[in-house]
Formats: structure tokens, C-alpha cells, sequence
């Protein structure tokens, strides 16, 4: 069976992920590496790949090609995008990347990035589709008072929950319009949160799609949470993909209220607990891993109902010859 080599980017604390790879491979008896690059050299996860290498920063000229330099140096098959902040600069190189290297970079395409990482963007994307969204409250509504309390701001291009509050009442309001970077502001939702990790191969179909209840968190990511097969939401994440047409592991947000199931954002790359749903069974690297065999893959949700997942921190010890321990 023919090597396939694995690239990961910024992999920060994504030790989960790196493994999940690794595992997967393995499953599958695939020759191959997994290597994954940070700007940090105290980033947990590059210690967890076969090989790791450190990068300068994603904004630096430099970045796009040190990135083709190590998919030629280590032959890489698919580049793996895991953080927000980099995925137009690789959906812009997504082209320069492939024709210089043996790589496939796992992004969608330049449209999609513009309408998930742009929040008015997704909004009218929403809006044009008809998907619930949770009302925007603009400029003119904050001028003539047209809104209730409680509100919810957050930053226009924000990522990992940073900078997103409750507002309760106008002083609230005053404080946060001045203090988060590009606010916006929208209608705040009562209801269960979801979180949905869906797979979707590179013609667009949808092959996993797993909504798993956000039972607690921390700085934006889930500390606990239960996989739920949800048949709403289910069907109408499916009409997203469909009208997005998105490629790779893609993350949603949605409440279900009792108006209705209303999204709050598409992340298109691995969330930070998608590895619950790769261990409830809607194996993403898995799949990407067959694709790349040239396999044909159905829709299927053949993963556990009900999987429950506490996740907790752990530790990367690191001698002083820079290996693990």
C-alpha cells in the first residue's frame, strides 16, 4: 500500500488530533508519516507527530513557502488547516501549494472561507437560504434602541469564543461596543447548544454528520459533551452542506430554541472536540485517508449514539534534548 504523508499546521495543543491521525493510519496499515509544524517550539502536539518542524508566523512572507518546502522535503499527501486565522491565506495558496508539491490541501474554496469567517457574511448566508440565525442588531437598531435585553457581542472575525460576552443591560452594551475588536451584536438565544463535526469529501457530499450536545466548556472549546443523533438537526446541517458546498472536516454551531434550530457560526476545519466525534466512530482522518486511496465513501452515520466525552488537561514532558518523555 502506497505511503501517505500527513501535515498538520499549527498544531498547538491538538495532541488529541496529531493521535488521531496516527491511529488511523495505523487502523488502516498505511505507510506514512505524521508531521505537524507551530511558530512554538513548546507547542504540545508537535511533540506527539512523527516529525515536527517550526514555522514562522502565519502572516510572515515566509509562511507559504516554508509550507511547500516541507511538503516536498517530507512528501506530503494533504495539509491539514486547524486554526481560523490561517485558512484564507491557504485557501488564497491553495493552488500555488498543489502545483509545486504532491499535496492536497484540505480547505474549501475561497468563497466558503469569505462566508464563515466574515459573521455578516454568514449571516446573509443564513438569511438567503433560509436557516435560522439569531438577529443581528445593527447600527441603526442600537441607534433607535431597537432590541431586549440580554444581547450577545463578539468580535466580526472572532475565533475560540475570545472576546464574546453576555450584555444585560445599556451600560453593558456602552462597555462592550468600545472594548471587543469590530463588535457585533445579535439577538442572545436561550436553548441547548450543539456543536456538529461533519465530513464532507472533495466533490461536496456529505458523508458524517455527528451533532453532540455542549454540556460545559472553556475558552470557547468543549470540556464536556454527549453525542446526540438529532434527526433536525441532522437534515438541515445536510441543506447546509448542500447550499455551502464546503470540502474536509467542517464544525457548526447552533442552538435549538424553541423557535427553531438557529446557527451561530461554520467553522470549516477541525474543531477543537472533534475528536469526540472520531471516537464515537464518524472517523474524519479515516476517511481522509481512504479518499486519498481512492475509495468511494457513502454517507453513513454509523458512530454511537449517546457517547459521553470529559475531557481534561494533560501534560507534555520535554527533556532537554527537545524529546518527549
Amino acid at each position: 500500500m502506497k505511503n501517505i504523508n500527513v501535515l498538520i499546521l499549527s498544531a498547538g495543543r491538538r495532541v488529541e488530533l496529531v493521535n488521531c491521525f496516527k491511529d488511523a493510519r495505523d487502523t488502516l496499515s498505511i505507510k506514512g508519516n505524521v508531521v505537524a509544524c507551530d511558530l512554538s517550539s513548546t507547542a504540545p502536539a508537535i511533540y506527539h507527530a512523527d516529525k515536527h518542524y517550526l514555522v514562522p508566523r502565519i502572516l510572515d512572507e515566509n509562511y507559504i513557502p516554508e509550507i511547500i518546502e516541507i511538503c516536498k522535503r517530507e512528501d506530503i499527501h494533504l495539509v491539514v488547516p486547524t486554526i481560523d486565522t490561517e485558512l484564507y491565506k491557504l485557501a488564497e495558496a491553495k493552488d500555488l501549494i498543489e502545483s509545486n508539491t504532491n499535496a492536497k490541501v484540505l480547505i474549501s474554496d475561497i468563497t466558503v472561507i469569505k462566508i464563515c469567517r466574515d459573521k455578516y457574511n454568514t449571516q446573509e448566508f443564513f438569511e438567503e437560504n433560509g436557516f435560522g440565525m439569531p438577529r443581528i442588531i445593527d447600527k441603526e437598531a442600537i441607534k433607535n434602541k431597537d432590541y431586549k435585553f440580554p444581547l450577545f457581542i463578539k468580535p466580526l472575525n472572532g475565533s475560540s469564543s475570545i472576546n464574546t460576552f453576555k450584555v444585560n443591560n445599556e451600560k453593558e452594551l456602552e462597555f462592550f461596543l468600545e472594548y471587543v475588536p469590530e463588535p457585533i451584536v445579535q439577538e442572545f438565544m436561550e436553548g441547548e447548544e450543539y456543536t456538529i463535526d461533519a465530513f464532507v469529501d472533495f466533490n461536496h457530499n456529505p458523508i458524517t454528520i455527528v451533532p453532540r450536545q455542549r454540556l460545559a466548556t472553556r475558552g470557547g472549546e468543549v470540556l464536556k459533551g454527549i453525542v446526540k443523533k438529532d434527526r433536525d438537526i441532522i437534515e438541515i446541517v445536510k441543506c447546509v452542506i448542500e447550499e455551502l458546498k464546503p470540502i474536509g472536516h467542517i464544525t457548526l454551531q447552533c442552538m435549538k430554541t424553541n423557535e427553531g434550530i438557529k446557527f451561530i457560526e461554520i467553522n470549516p476545519r477541525f474543531g477543537g472536540g472533534a475528536p469526540i466525534s472520531i471516537k464515537a466512530g464518524a472517523n474524519s482522518p479515516m476517511n481522509l485517508y481512504r479518499l486519498l486511496l481512492g475509495e468511494n465513501l457513502e454517507y453513513n452515520e454509523e458512530y454511537e449514539d449517546g457517547l459521553l466525552a470529559s475531557r481534561h488537561d494533560w501534560a507534555v514532558f520535554i527533556n532537554s534534548n527537545g524529546d518527549l518523555v
